[in-house]
């Protein structure tokens, strides 16, 4: 078992390596903080759900023109710059929202955040597509998966923790987090931005962010955003209503949905590289549509349920559906994108994440207050079940030109082999 585990280390980069020990110290600090946001709202501020969505909504819109700018200055500077940028300014952003004394400086602060803090989401995505050759990616990105959820086993226990000393804390231990990060990528990691041909002239700035054009003309791939974007309506939830709602339908303590997102991360930490390397044989349109058969019955079962264990199958069952969907959502999108614009397919990729988290929690908060806290989970399921089916609809407009990006490979291997034969 130590040499297959071995074998599979050798298998990557140190560049990837290094990145995906980042990843884990960085996430480390996000997951000490980012599920306790609507908690420490509700207590500090003494608001409802519905001031929790606009803090979502702010940091939505922010993310939405960080991650476009982002992505686009990624393929125009290089991956390195971005990533730093977004760390430091994220590590800043978290100690002053954690001194903010009132709600519109808190939302103030959330909108600088959510718009600079994310400029090196796209760019981390395009070094991984950069670093690794396309049969790795989706590996490779489960492996990022493992190590995001590695820190989520930890973060929420320990962010329990420490939120009933300060919820102060929670914020500084964020930004020691992202800024010891950003130190390891300074050091440690190169620049993986794939060199310009020779006869290539390089871009100016607007150049490169009126590129997007041609990623919107890639209408397949904006309809493949477009579906996921409903996955991610439904996902989202898990770390932002689910935990009021639990506490105030339910009566379910804080440590105790602490345990619930460390049982969903160690999960993943033991069994995301299995199903990941099971499911790569397999379509990866169908392979979606599958994994969102499980978000439709884990999110559809907490507007059924009221016994503390089925919260905990229900999260057992959503988590499957994620090792299934999210590794293999960002593999897709890179698959789609040309060199030369794979910061930009990123940072589309990371803009359809940005759009659900406009409104959703919103829209979640105002359901729960006008209609019923049960309704967010029956409309769940129901758009689990549209997704689905837009899924099922993307694979069978995409299949030939998945089946052309094989092709070549296989014309390659049989160049190879006549060439040896000569």
């Amino acid at each position: 078992m130590f040499a297959k585990i071995k074998n599979m280390y050798n298998e990557y980069p140190n560049a990837f390596k290094v990145l995906t020990l980042a990843t884990f110290i960085d996430q480390l600090g996000s997951f000490l903080l980012y599920p306790f946001y609507a908690l420490y709202m509700t207590e500090r501020f003494g608001v409802g759900m519905i001031e929790v969505g606009y803090l979502f909504s702010i940091l939505a819109m922010g993310n939405i023109f960080g991650v476009v700018i982002g992505g686009a200055l990624a393929d125009k500077y290089g991956r390195r710059a971005m990533v730093l940028i977004g760390l430091v300014v994220s590590g800043i952003g978290s100690i002053l929202m954690g001194l903010a004394n009132n709600m519109n400086t808190f939302y103030l602060l959330s909108a600088f955040l959510g718009l600079i803090g994310n400029f090196g989401g796209p760019a981390r995505r395009a070094m991984v597509a950069d670093l690794l050759p396309k049969e790795k990616r989706t590996e490779g990105f489960g492996i990022l998966r493992v190590a995001y959820n590695l820190s989520a086993v930890i973060g929420p226990l320990l962010g329990g923790f420490i939120a009933t000393q300060s919820y102060l804390f929670l914020f500084i231990s964020d930004a020691v987090s992202s800024i010891i990060t950003a130190v390891i990528v300074y050091i440690v990691i190169p620049e993986t931005k794939p060199q310009m041909q020779d006869n290539t002239s390089e871009e100016s700035v607007m150049k490169t962010l009126i590129g997007y054009k041609e990623v919107v003309k890639d209408w397949k791939y904006m309809l493949f955003l477009a579906v996921s974007a409903i996955t991610l309506l439904v996902y989202m939830q898990m770390n932002s209503t689910l935990s009021v709602f639990l506490r105030d339908v339910h009566g379910f303590p804080t440590q105790g949905f602490s345990l619930l997102l460390s049982m969903n991360a160690l999960m993943v930490v033991l069994f995301q590289f299995w199903i990941t390397r099971k499911i790569s044989k397999y379509a990866p349109m169908k392979m979606m549509a599958f994994g969102t058969i499980f978000l439709m019955i884990g999110f559809g079962m907490y507007g059924f349920i009221s016994e503390p264990y089925l919260f905990f199958i229900a999260m057992i069952i959503i988590t499957v559906g994620e090792m299934i969907v999210f590794p293999l959502a960002q593999s897709i999108a890179a698959s789609f994108a040309p060199e030369d614009k794979r910061g930009r397919y990123m940072g589309m990729f990371a803009f359809q994440w940005s759009i659900p988290n406009l409104f959703g929690v919103l829209v979640a908060g105002l359901i729960i207050e006008h209609i019923g806290p049960n309704w967010v989970w029956y409309l769940a399921g129901l758009l689990s079940l549209i997704s689905l089916i837009g899924f099922l609809l993307v694979h069978k407009i995409t299949k030939e030109r998945f089946s052309k990006e094989k092709k070549p490979r296989k014309e390659e291997l049989l160049e190879l082999t006549v060439t040896s034969i000569e």
